[in-house]
């Protein structure tokens, strides 16, 4: 059995580190574990009045894309100590409507990326609470704080190879808290 993970990354910034974060994350799963990137970036924002039969395509686009997902690997900057209003939105559309969080159950993990040293501190844990109320466990240890990302790239797309070491571990310990879960 195939296990299939959701990529969500908050910044919509084409050359985004964060994009860049979770571009090399995606690279170096095992062959056996299918990575889908969900975007967020055309989602219109989330307003009860537009849940209507059917409801924007793009939140049925978003909804159909997370349901089939084992976990969701969510990759966010930090803007003004919380997580970008894409992001918070992207949550709220896939909760709704009541009773239908598709969300639910699945095990997550939250990677911050900054290019100053608080490392998006605010971002990921605000972004922890929202996952708590949506019913997502989420990956503890090892912490995925990515803090002056500017000074762990040897490139416009690569990482030192420590930062890469990290990456992998990160990304083991959540593939094996996804299936201890299933």
């Amino acid at each position: 059995m195939t296990t299939t993970i959701g990529i969500i990354v908050g910044s919509l910034r084409r050359d985004s580190y964060t994009r860049k974060v979770a571009t090399a994350f995606s690279q170096l799963a095992p062959a056996d574990i299918t990575l889908r990137m969900i975007d967020i970036a055309d989602l219109p924002l989330y307003n009860e009045d537009l849940e209507t039969t059917p409801p924007p395509a793009a939140w049925t686009a978003l909804r159909e894309a997370v349901a089939p997902c084992d976990g969701v690997m969510f990759f966010t900057p930090e803007y003004n100590r919380s997580v970008p209003g894409a992001l918070k939105n992207a949550l709220d559309v896939g909760s709704r409507p009541y009773g239908q969080n598709v969300w639910a159950h699945k095990p997550a993990l939250v990677v911050s990326v900054s290019p100053g040293a608080i490392s998006g501190f605010g971002a990921n844990h605000h972004l922890r609470q929202s996952l708590t109320f949506l019913d997502m466990p989420t990956l503890q240890q090892p912490e995925a704080y990515i803090g002056n990302v500017t000074n762990l790239m040897t490139g416009p797309d690569q990482f030192v190879p420590a930062t890469t070491d990290y990456f992998k571990l990160i990304l083991t310990q959540y593939l094996a808290f996804v299936a201890k879960l299933a």
